[in-house]
């Protein structure tokens, strides 16, 4: 039998794993349980109506967090010329064409957002067996390969999180840090929620957002209810 430790067993102490928590005291439970020595990331898991398998209940989109991740997010741009000079200015980390190609073909994958200009996608898509698999191949659908290059890295540096539903019809994000406060996390987890909701494809039948809950990096999970997420 799997042995519990005891922070864990604390952190768990007098949660209903069976009850609904109105969000905001999900949130406030959350806070006060974290009792380790790292800012614990905060994650929200929604369990939608769709079958991932057909292509018109697929469900993939970028929510731009109001009060951000809590996260250096390290961003690559493939762009040349003036663009290349926007998205310098505008913070990104790392910037090129060919040369930051040959870079990642030879395994240098050292930053976690990657942008570009519509006519680079021709070499950028050479890079697809390798930023497909790790979730960072640039794509029109969720603002990554785009002309402003400038907005995308501000966004991605802002607090973009991009969203993609899994096999098992759920869709999961970060929403910020424990150490953040009680609005700044409504706030996120209700913007995250409201991009799912507009995401919903054409091919979803039925009750389309099912359950949602969400849980910090050592902590436990708290369901919650529907009902209070969308509310003002």
């Amino acid at each position: 039998m799997t042995k519990i430790a005891k922070r864990m067993q604390a952190a768990r102490e007098g949660i209903d794993h069976k009850a609904l928590y109105p969000l905001a005291d999900a949130v406030k439970l959350l806070k006060e349980r974290s009792k380790v020595k790292f800012d614990e990331t905060v994650e929200i898991a929604v369990n939608l109506g769709v079958d991932p398998r057909h292509a018109d209940q697929m469900v993939r989109g970028v929510c731009v967090l109001p009060n951000g991740t809590g996260k250096d997010v390290k961003v690559a741009v493939f762009a040349r010329g003036d663009k290349a000079d926007e998205a310098k200015a505008a913070g990104a980390d790392i910037v090129g064409a060919e040369e930051l190609v040959a870079e990642v073909q030879a395994g240098n994958i050292n930053f976690e957002r990657c942008i570009a200009t519509p006519d680079m996608m021709p070499l950028v898509g050479r890079l697809g067996k390798v930023l497909g698999p790790r979730g960072l191949m640039p794509n029109p659908k969720v603002g990554t390969v785009t002309p402003d290059v400038a907005k995308a890295v501000k966004d991605a540096k802002g607090g973009a999180v991009e969203f993609r539903v899994e096999k098992g019809g759920i869709v999961h994000g970060p929403v910020g840090k424990v150490s953040f406060g009680e609005d700044a996390l409504l706030e996120n987890i209700r913007a995250f929620w409201d991009a799912v909701n507009k995401a919903k494809p054409a091919g979803a039948k039925g009750t389309y957002m099912k359950k949602i809950a969400m849980s910090s990096t050592m902590g436990p999970g708290l369901k919650i209810d529907l009902s209070t997420v969308s509310a003002a």
